[in-house]
This record gives structure tokens, sequence and C-alpha cells, in this order.
């Protein structure tokens, strides 16, 4: 909320001067407002089409530790929505590590494209399954990055859209991160949905707990729907109301149940979920 780089217009220049393309890059401390970081942010800059717009998404420092991680996983989504509604004509993406990728994130989402740090690895070849624009594969010395496009020409382009490009809200397939496989008694996996937002578990025969928290205070009463695939098609449960701090519910799962889909349309809300 406080600090800008006083050196970023020379380096800002310095990179044009030579061709490249320039983006700005915002380290968040996470307990503070999102939306209130971002316009400091986007403040210090007069943002031009073209130019890349970067959430550094890690939390290693003093600032950040004490947050919770679901608190920072909600962050991470804020940003992004928030900083694509004020400026939609330029890319903006999400840097991440291999840790926070697998561990704090909760949807998949990136924004417009996914920065992923995995040193150590043959550039070009992170080891995720999710669609990737660049790779840090090293960190020796100095940073050293691989880009999916084939020349700066195009990585230009691909940076100047000549219409805007709305972030889309996630859809049940884009969020593999959230859970996978089988979960055992007594773990609660966090997931933190964004509002209109969904997300997404296969199970077989077992039985959900769902724990319900705003995660922020919100002045809308929100509501979530538990609905249930069985391989052909969707059956709502119940929907639960939000309207006081915490709520919870049991759904109990039928032979045959593929996958369980929450919907909300309260923003700020984390959802623990366990099975026996």
């Amino acid at each position: 909320m406080s600090y800008v780089n006083p050196k970023w217009v020379a380096q800002r220049d310095h990179a044009k001067a030579h061709g490249l393309v320039w983006g700005g890059y915002h380290y968040p401390h996470m307990a503070n407002d999102p939306a209130a970081e971002a316009d400091h942010f986007l403040s210090q800059v007069n943002w031009e089409p073209g130019d890349l717009v970067v959430l550094d998404w890690e939390g290693y420092d003093p600032a950040n530790q004490g947050v919770p991680r679901a608190d920072q996983a909600a962050y991470k989504e804020a940003w992004l929505r928030y900083v694509k509604s004020q400026l939609p004509y330029n890319r903006v993406g999400m840097y991440a590590n291999l840790d926070y990728w697998r561990n704090v994130d909760a949807t998949g989402f990136y924004g417009d494209f996914l920065w992923i740090a995995t040193a150590g690895h043959a550039a070009g070849d992170p080891g995720i399954a999710a669609p990737w624009l660049f790779h840090q594969y090293s960190d020796s010395g100095i940073d050293r990055d691989y880009c999916h496009l084939d020349s700066v020409d195009a990585l230009r382009a691909w940076a100047n859209p000549s219409t805007p490009t709305p972030t889309p809200a996630p859809e049940e397939d884009d969020m593999p991160q959230w859970l996978a496989g089988e979960v055992d008694p007594g773990d609660q996996p966090t997931v933190v949905l964004v509002p209109a937002g969904s997300a997404w578990a296969q199970y077989q025969n077992r039985r959900l707990h769902l724990g319900m928290d705003q995660i922020a205070p919100t002045s809308t009463a929100g509501s979530v729907r538990v609905a249930i695939h069985n391989g052909t098609g969707w059956r709502s449960i119940q929907a639960v109301a939000l309207s006081s701090a915490k709520g919870t519910v049991d759904v109990p799962l039928a032979p045959g149940d593929a996958k369980v889909s929450l919907q909300t349309a309260a923003a700020g809300v984390a959802y623990a979920i366990e099975t026996w």
C-alpha cells in the first residue's frame, strides 16, 4: 500500500528501448484489501495497450506468513478479477511457483495467463497439466524463462488485443486443482468460490460434510446450491442460506453419483469439505 520500486521507470524504458514487451509486477500483502492494493498499484502507471500486468502470487515474507491460505486464495481471485475489470484491453495474469499452484490455489484460475515457476525443470517442461504461457525454469544468478509463443512479434500481438478480453467465470472442468481422488477422514481441503463460481470433486458412494464460512463481511446475503451429478445429469440437493456467518450441510451420495457441484452468488465464501 506504500511501496513503489524506485527504479521501475528506468527499467521499463530500458526494456522498451531494446524491443522487449514490458509489464508491471505486483507483490501482495494478502492481509490487505485486494482492491485497495490494486488501486495503489494501477495508479503508478499510465497503462497502455500491450503492457502486461502480473500478480506475483506468493507469500513467504513475514507480512504474509500469518495470513491463512484460504484468505490468500481469495485474495488472488479478487485481485485478478478486479484488475481485469479496470484494464480490459490488457493481459492480466498470475505468476506462481509449484507450491502455491498445488497447495494454495483452490480454483485453477489465473486470469489471462499462467506464469509458472518450477526451477530445475527443463525449459518448456514445467511438469504441470494446466495450460501455461511462461515457464521460469531457472533462478540461478538471474531468472530465466521460456515462452510458448514463437517470437517476440507473436508475444507483442498477443499482448495487444484489439478487443477487450473479459475474464470468464471459472467452469467446473477448469478447476483441476481443487480436489482430486479420495479424501482421508479428517482432511478438510478448502475451496474458495468467487461470485457465481462453482467447484466440483469426484466421489463414489461417499457422504460429504460441507462447512461454509464467509471470509470477509458482505452486505448481501448469499446462498449455495449443492448438486449431484450421477453420470447422466445434475440433480439439485438443497440450497443453504448464508445470511449468517457460518452454515453446514450433510450431503448423502447415492451409488453412481460422480461429481458434486457447489455454486454461490455471495463473494468471499470458503467451503471446507470432507468425506467418510
